[in-house]
This record gives C-alpha cells, sequence and structure tokens, in this order.
C-alpha cells in the first residue's frame, strides 16, 4: 500500500502533540564519488543505492554502489557501471528509479547523460546475483538531445499511479536561451509522465514507452503528449509525498531565487512560469512570449531569495518510522549554504520552517549536500561530498525497547516499568522530563512497527 496505515496513524498522532524529536546526522558512508542520490529499493529494508555521478580517477564512468543500510559498508562490486557518461559541467550518471514491481520484475530505470543528449535507460537485476545488475539487459527507453551541458535535471520516479515522472532542465545557458520551458513542443523545462509498461512507438528504437491518456495535453496539438506539466529550469532533486502522492520539485533559480513546485496528485497541465518568472517575481528573462501576470501560471509552494545560497537541494517528505512527528515534513537544503530545513505543506504553502542544522551538528561547515533520499523503510538520508549521512532521532525511539529483537507486548511492559521508574533512556523527546509527549512517541513508533 502506498501511504502506510501505520505511518498515517502515527501522522494523526503526530499532528495532535507538539514534541518535537531532537535530530542527529550519521554518517554512515564515505570514500563514494561524487554521490548525487541515495535510494532503496521496495521491498528491500537491508541495503541502500548510491548513484556516483562518475569517477574522478577513472573519467567516464557512472556506478551505482550497494550500502548495506545498518552499517554503511560498501560493497565492493558495483551493482552497475555505465560507460562512457559525459563529465562536463552537470552531466554524468544522474538518476535512479525501481519499479514498484521490482521485487517481481527486476526493472530499475536510470537517467544520465552521453553523447550530447540526456539518456533513460532500463535494466534488470541479474536472476544470478541480486547485488549486481545484468549489464547486457539495458534498453533505450527515452533519449532527449541536450543543447549545452547543464541545466540536465537527473531525478525521475514512479508515482502512485505506477507512471514514471521525468522532469528535465531547460537545456542550459543564461535565460533559457532557446525558450524550450515555455515552448510545448520541447521536451525541456518540463514533467514529463510516460507509461514504461507499454509501447506507442514500435519502430523508434530511442522511444520504449507509451503515452499515458490521461497526460494533460494529449489532445493539445501544440505541446506534446509526454508533457505533464511545464515552466521549469533545473528541477535537480524530486520526490513524491508518500502520505498524498503530490510531487514535490525543487526547481534551481538563475540570479533570484530558489523555489519548491509541487503538483498535487493527479494535477497535470500546471505551468510554473520559467523564464516570465523565478520565485513569485517576474523575470528580466521572460521574453518567450508569456505574461509574468498570467493568472495560468501556479506559484511555488515555497521561495527564498538568494544569499548565501545557490542552488536549492530537494528535498524529501518523511514517512518513515523512527521520527513520526516529522511524518508529512519536507526536508530540503541548499548546494552552497549547507544547512538542512524542513517545512510542511499546508493549503498549498509550504510553512513552519524549521532550521535543523545545528542539532545535526555535521561537523563541516563547508559541506555540499547534493541530494536527499529515502530508504523502503522511508528514513531519511543526504549525500554529498564523498558520504552518505542518516538524519535520524538523536535518542532511543525504537520499540524493541528490551532488545530481543522483536516487537511486542513485552516493549510495551519494558517501556512503562522505565517510565515509572523515571529512567532518563525513557526521555524520547529529549527535553528533561518524562510526560505524555514521551509516552505517545513511543506508542507512535510501536503502532507505526519501526524495526
Amino acid at each position: 500500500m502506498y501511504v502506510r496505515v501505520g505511518v498515517g496513524l502515527a501522522l494523526w498522532m503526530a499532528g495532535a502533540t507538539q514534541a518535537q524529536t531532537p535530530l542527529r546526522a550519521e554518517r554512515i558512508a564515505s570514500g563514494l564519488q561524487r554521490p548525487v542520490q541515495v535510494v532503496g529499493a521496495p521491498g528491500d529494508s537491508t541495503r541502500l543505492f548510491v548513484v556516483e555521478r562518475h569517477d574522478g580517477s577513472a573519467g567516464r564512468t557512472g556506478r551505482i554502489r550497494v550500502l548495506d543500510r545498518a552499517t554503511g559498508a560498501v560493497e565492493p562490486q558495483p551493482f552497475l557501471e555505465i560507460f562512457p557518461v559525459a563529465t562536463v559541467s552537470e552531466q554524468g550518471l544522474l538518476g535512479l528509479a525501481f519499479s514498484p514491481d521490482y521485487e517481481t520484475d527486476g526493472f530499475f530505470y536510470v537517467n544520465y547523460t552521453a553523447g550530447g543528449s540526456t539518456v533513460v535507460e532500463r535494466y534488470r537485476v541479474s536472476a544470478d546475483d541480486p547485488g549486481v545488475a545484468d549489464a547486457s539487459s539495458g534498453r533505450v527507453v527515452l533519449r532527449i538531445t541536450q543543447p549545452r551541458p547543464n541545466h540536465n535535471a537527473g531525478w525521475m520516479g514512479f508515482g502512485p499511479d505506477g507512471m514514471l515522472y521525468i522532469p528535465t532542465g531547460d537545456g542550459g545557458g543564461s535565460c533559457d536561451p532557446d525558450r524550450a520551458a515555455q515552448d510545448g513542443e520541447s521536451l525541456l523545462g518540463k514533467c514529463l509522465r510516460i507509461d514504461v509498461s507499454g509501447d506507442d512507438f514500435p519502430d523508434d528504437d530511442l522511444r520504449n514507452y507509451a503515452v499515458p491518456p490521461d497526460n494533460p495535453f494529449v489532445d493539445d496539438p501544440s505541446v506534446f503528449d509526454e508533457v505533464y506539466a511545464l515552466g521549469l529550469r533545473n528541477p535537480w532533486r524530486c520526490g513524491f509525498d508518500p502520505f498524498t502522492g503530490d510531487l514535490y520539485l525543487a526547481d534551481v533559480g538563475q540570479d533570484a531565487f530558489e523555489e519548491v513546485n509541487v503538483i498535487p496528485a493527479g494535477r497535470g497541465g500546471l505551468n510554473f512560469g520559467w523564464d516570465c518568472r523565478e520565485g513569485f517575481a517576474p523575470h528580466s528573462c521572460g521574453t518567450a512570449g508569456c505574461d509574468p501576470d498570467d493568472d495560468g501560471l501556479t506559484d511555488p509552494v515555497f521561495a527564498y531569495a538568494l544569499g548565501p545560497g545557490c542552488a536549492i537541494i530537494g528535498g524529501e517528505v518523511y514517512a518513515g518510522c523512527q521520527m513520526p512527528d516529522f511524518a508529512g515534513r519536507y526536508f530540503y537544503s541548499d548546494a552552497c549554504d549547507p544547512r538542512v530545513f524542513s517545512g510542511r505543506l499546508v493549503d498549498g504553502v509550504l510553512t513552519d520552517i524549521r532550521d535543523h542544522t545545528d542539532e545535526l551538528a555535521m561537523g563541516d561547515p563547508f559541506f555540499s549536500i547534493q541530494s536527499f533520499g529515502t530508504d523502503a523503510l522511508g528514513e531519511l538520508y543526504f549525500c554529498g561530498g564523498g558520504a552518505v549521512f542518516r538524519i535520524g532521532p538523536a535518542g532511543p525511539t525504537a520499540p524493541d525497547w528490551n532488545g530481543d529483537g522483536q516487537t511486542d507486548f513485552f516493549d510495551v511492559s519494558a517501556y512503562a516499568t522505565a517510565v515509572t521508574d523515571q529512567d532518563p533512556a525513557a526521555d524520547l523527546d529529549g527535553d528533561g522530563e518524562l510526560t505524555f509527549f514521551d509516552v505517545s512517541r513511543f506508542v507512535q513508533a510501536f503502532i507505526a512497527g519501526c524495526p
């Protein structure tokens, strides 16, 4: 089920309390080459998959590495290597998405730049070894010509509807020189939505997908059928809200604002305004014939002016077990300002913005976060600078309170005893007192079935 019942109940309970879990950032892996994405495979609670953009020592090779989720140990053999990938500017291996049916079909999809194009390609896990992919199984799904080496975006993901969503950059350069983002007959500067289970183009080896018949522009001859939304500049990292199915797109700005856009579940056809707008304001680039005051343009849910930051890094909506009072909050950062923030979407506005940087205490004020990600259990990670960090509670939260490897009535009894005995370890919200909020947090984690 896309929304886990237990976590949904935890979200409701968290909304009824005011406690906030104290957080920490735990470095779980180091020595990686330009990591740009952390992904969990459906049904795989023991491993993480990390996308390495390209190897600085080996040149034009992009890799997917496998990490042990508990220890962070990196498997010496890559899950998949792709050669050659382009390495100029923002190019390389940029995205990974597992099929929703990965446990049965073994399919996964990669997004990389090579030969002047963005390539979306499907692979299958090896039939003999789940630790590696079948490198010979690659099949091009989609290829898009890239006129310049920046604004390649690269994230993609499957929505709750089973369709593959592929946000694309505007083709690079300053001020969208090709006017791609507002051009309906370009796949650049858009969010695409395709059905990888079909093939509407059997005679085209570079288009192996079907167009969902409910895409918003299928009856509009001026817009390509694959387009689901338009008006984007460089949606570098994106993510679905596991509770609502909304798609968050963190769109990197040019020289004025960084912004977060949201496509509500089932609401295609939105135009986010680039290059007529940046953030909420008209932009001087806007010479594409669009009106920045057009009511048909969709505002971002959040934007901030450039200052210490330079490129917004999205972003995941938390849906794990370990921090139930954060359920439904969206986490984000900036590549040039390594602070970590979270906010909650309320009535189309990202609000209640919190700065978690001091409590995370990463230790390196120059660390550049490149991406956030989640594992198969919904727990939160970020990567950059050759490392992967896990964001988690600073104190104990596991419902296996008696440490016997099981979550059962004996844990409830053990925690109740700890509270009765005024055991400091039972202070789960870290406020120095044992109150209803600590008990509530334990109950939330217990109901959600945290491992």
